[in-house]
């Protein structure tokens, strides 16, 4: 197939990777190729045989499916830019983490402009999956393309042909992951600035002796350090989720600005240069939870 991908971050180059990998011709389009990140992407594409499209128009056009795979706060926008050149009756997968109502929004865009748009929900981190990460699809072209995604090698399942269901699945779920993150980071560090982090670990295997806390805080830690700018954007998607189903977003608001606020650490290089673009989290929390209490001049920390 043609593929198009808008979005050549980390899940637009997994997708390109394993397409290519199978044989499918792929163009990407990322509005950072002109930026300093783009350098890498560019280094990408010419490894794997993907080519580079100048913008959102030259990539789509002509393409059997187009997956757009951009930050959450770019949904729409990439729709929007995607819409007026897509070939009559191509699929729009939207692989977005955002609300139902952006969505909606996006789906008009794209039907304005002929396409098929179809909503998908990822429902777990992408990397350990690749291109089998589990996937909800939604709307009323889902289950024409279920059965495409899934001779590409996708894992995907038609969830509604409702727009929406699918997006509010993923949602609610990022409220409760995302803001679990949120949670281990703040009590974490909290604890290693009081010097209990070993009794609240004991405490909580107690409680949840299931869940290997040094390991999943770890995780959790480096995940955040990565991505927190694509997460935060994520939960303030979230939050809005939530506040159409008539609900104050105290965790979703909370979680986004955690995130956000480990972004910009990030940014600076609080947390080092290594291991920002791979998937290979810090066997210990504890040394950017000191990190963090050294940049905040913490005067428990030794």
């Amino acid at each position: 197939m043609n593929i198009a991908l808008i979005g050549y971050g980390e899940v637009g180059r997994i997708l390109a990777e394993d397409l290519r990998g199978a044989g499918h011709a792929v163009t990407a389009y990322d509005v950072r190729l002109d930026s300093e990140t783009g350098g890498p992407m560019r280094e990408h594409a010419l490894f794997y045989g993907v080519a580079l499209a100048e913008t959102h128009a030259d990539a789509v056009r002509r393409r059997d499916l187009v997956v757009s795979a951009v930050t959450a706060s770019q949904t729409v926008a990439a729709a929007r830019a995607c819409a007026g050149a897509l070939r009559a009756e191509s699929f729009f997968l939207d692989f977005n983490s955002a609300s139902p109502g952006a969505k909606i929004t996006a789906a008009e865009h794209v039907a304005g402009g002929g396409g098929r748009y179809v909503e998908g929900a990822v429902m777990t981190s992408v990397p350990p999956y690749r291109i089998k990460v589990p996937l909800l699809l939604g709307g009323p072209h889902a289950v024409a393309l279920e059965p495409v995604l899934n001779r590409l090698g996708f894992a995907a399942k038609v969830a509604s042909e409702k727009l929406g269901v699918a997006s509010a699945t993923k949602m609610c779920r990022s409220v409760m992951i995302k803001g679990l993150e949120a949670m281990v980071i703040e009590g974490f560090t909290a604890a290693r600035h009081y010097g209990v982090e070993d009794a609240v670990l004991a405490s909580l295997g107690e409680t949840f002796p299931g869940i290997d806390w040094e390991k999943q805080a770890a995780y959790f830690f480096q995940r955040v350090i990565e991505h927190g700018r694509r997460r935060s954007e994520e939960m303030r998607e979230a939050a809005v989720t939530v506040c159409d189903a008539g609900l104050e977003p105290w965790s979703a608001a909370g979680a986004a600005e955690c995130q956000a606020w480990m972004a910009d650490l990030a940014d600076r290089n609080l947390f080092g240069e290594s291991g920002r673009d791979d998937f290979a989290p810090s066997s210990d929390w504890r040394i950017e939870a000191d990190r963090i209490l050294a940049h905040l001049d913490d005067p428990w920390t030794d």
